[in-house]
């Protein structure tokens, strides 16, 4: 049973607060508030008390979504409602950040009346909402298919010369009634990899995590069916096809997938519902079908003057026709560093010396495979110890692989049946990001 659902910014300012059973004061939102940020560490716990009150909180689209309760209720269940609920929030508002919120408000009111009811959860689907949800969303900038100003990542799944704005799923799905009703689905594979390379160069821990996620406009769509790589297996089980293999340790799916095709055609089966889903999670660990994207090279010395010198060459080992974008490789440097100086490959690069985290951030805009970048670091300080070069590293990547899953899982096909009335359009990403890519020096 919930008492309060309240959302916050990051700094605290109240977007968002709703008292189901008055059985406690609106002072709360600034005692989470203070509680939450008086707790050293990026991740506060997500439950917290005060005397009989409870705290239970998530952290989606840099807001905080919080929900009080006095009773004894399982926090799971809080958690998973809050989740839902942020879901529920970004489907209908098309995206979840503070401004999408604020202009929104009147949208999420309805919803929650909707959704609880004197503290008691009623529904979190969206294909029940929409009976009831009259208001509409207001989007920060109107969607448009033919607006290639700034390209995105959809791929068509046969045309790859078709594309459609990095904005084209971010829209609520009550737009259709905007558009003239118009179908389109939109199927992401999303891959999240953390990596430990040693000072040798040899690769110490691989880890991936992914996700198959489908969002649906389609106003009516009975059964969808995703076509995997038939030589996907899971476990260390029999190679399947006759092609490269396609391998993951573990696989779960959305409770409302059909499996009755997947062990024979690896074909998933599913009634989309309109809004997000994530229709399969997997994941591989300890080995990677190919080599890690980036491989370093460092070279660090002392020159005469005492300064620290830092050269770094950083190999891209993706394919000729990929790239990484938006390459962020942060270098711990020691104690005492005030300044420093540099010299990059390329102008669009930049670096930057952050005093309070005491490491050089090098940005990388765009980073094409099979080509190689450097840089070279000379850094001044006050007093460096007596083992400078122990302290440097080691070095952390972040960066995005659009156009790519490393495990190397595709969609064969992605089809709808019965087939759609009037034209409709199938979208299909594939992006890996880093979630952890550590280079020891």
């Amino acid at each position: 049973m919930i008492s309060q659902v309240f959302i916050l910014s990051s700094q605290g300012d109240h977007l968002i607060y709703k008292d189901f059973r008055g059985e406690a004061g609106s002072d709360v939102v600034g005692v989470f508030y203070e509680k939450v940020t008086a707790l050293t560490g990026d991740q506060p716990p997500v439950v917290m008390s005060r005397g009989d009150l409870h705290f239970v909180h998530v952290r989606q689209g840099g807001l905080y979504w919080v929900a009080t309760t006095t009773a004894d209720s399982s926090p799971f269940t809080v958690i998973e409602f809050l989740n839902r609920l942020a879901a529920l929030v970004k489907d209908y508002c098309g995206s979840l950040s503070e401004k999408s919120v604020q202009v929104n408000f009147a949208l999420i009111y309805e919803l929650l009346d909707e959704v609880v009811d004197y503290g008691y959860i009623q529904t979190t689907s969206s294909d029940v909402l929409k009976n009831f949800i009259q208001t509409e969303a207001v989007c920060s900038k109107p969607f448009s298919l033919f607006d290639l100003t700034n390209v995105g990542l959809f791929g068509a799944e046969t045309q790859q010369s078709k594309v459609a704005p990095s904005s084209a799923a971010t829209r609520p799905v009550q737009s259709s009634r905007e558009q003239g009703g118009k179908s389109e689905i939109f199927v992401d594979v999303i891959e999240r990899m953390s990596v430990v390379i040693g000072s040798d160069g040899v690769v110490m821990k691989t880890d991936v995590e992914g996700e198959i996620r489908v969002k649906c406009f389609m106003p009516s769509c009975s059964e969808m069916r995703i076509g995997l790589n038939e030589e996907f297996s899971i476990g260390k089980s029999q190679l399947r096809g006759y092609g490269a293999s396609v391998r993951v340790d573990e696989c779960s799916f959305h409770e409302a997938v059909r499996l009755d095709e997947f062990n024979s055609s690896r074909i998933l089966r599913l009634c989309p519902s309109q809004g997000e889903q994530t229709v399969m999670q997997y994941q591989l660990s300890d080995e990677l079908p190919s080599a890690p994207p980036f491989r370093l090279h460092p070279t660090i010395e002392r020159d005469s003057g005492g300064r620290l010198l830092m050269y770094l060459k950083l190999r891209c080992d993706l394919p000729p026709k990929s790239a990484a974008i938006n390459v962020c490789v942060t270098v711990p440097v020691p104690r005492g560093s005030v300044s420093v100086s540099q010299e990059l490959s390329s102008p669009d690069q930049s670096a930057e010396l952050k005093l309070q985290s005491r490491a050089i951030e090098w940005n990388i805009p765009r980073f094409a495979g099979g080509t190689q970048l450097s840089a070279l670091f000379k850094l001044d300080a006050s007093a460096l110890g007596p083992a400078p070069l122990l302290e440097v590293g080691p070095v952390v990547l972040a960066f995005e692989l659009p156009q790519l899953a490393v495990t190397g899982l595709q969609i064969r096909f992605l089809r709808l049946s019965p087939v759609q009335p009037g034209p409709s359009q199938r979208w299909i990403r594939y992006v890996t990001h880093s979630d952890s890519y550590v280079i020891r020096v």
